[in-house]
């Protein structure tokens, strides 16, 4: 029901963003989506991929200071307001996003977030039906 995203953090200086996208390109990983939140000193460059292990053991054997984290994947319908709809869901359950990007795949709307409880938001995905995406699933629609 959850994903592997890396979390890799990256000093807001020249030069640090692409020494990550070389060793991603160069072992061949596909970056299916990717944001970064900064402050004045660093960035988190959280990043969803083909194959985020390996990913993972690439860049920390290279030295970059990497995390492997579990967040959620909900596909929707690319219709306006499903995002408010699923986010509303939620909320509604009392559950905080602690953050959440999104990006169209395929045809359909993918809202990958985090949430103040990992077990809760599992059974508000079971008992409203919602669509989650596991790593697997990214390999067919790729």
């Amino acid at each position: 029901m959850t994903i592997n995203q890396l979390s890799i953090f990256i000093e807001n200086r020249s030069g640090t963003l692409v020494k990550v996208l070389d060793l991603l390109k160069q072992s061949n990983i596909q970056i299916i989506a990717s944001t970064i939140a900064d402050t004045a000193e660093y960035g988190i460059y959280r990043i969803i991929c083909s194959e985020p292990a390996r990913a993972y053991e690439e860049l920390k054997n290279a030295g970059v200071a990497v995390a492997l984290s579990k967040v959620f994947a909900i596909q929707l319908d690319n219709e306006p307001g499903r995002a408010a709809d699923a986010v509303k869901t939620f909320s509604d359950a009392g559950l905080g996003i602690t953050y959440l990007y999104s990006f169209l795949l395929a045809g359909k709307g993918i809202l990958i977030f985090r949430t103040d409880d990992t077990d809760k938001a599992k059974e508000v995905i079971k008992s409203n039906g919602l669509n989650y995406i596991c790593e697997k699933d990214f390999a067919s629609i790729i």
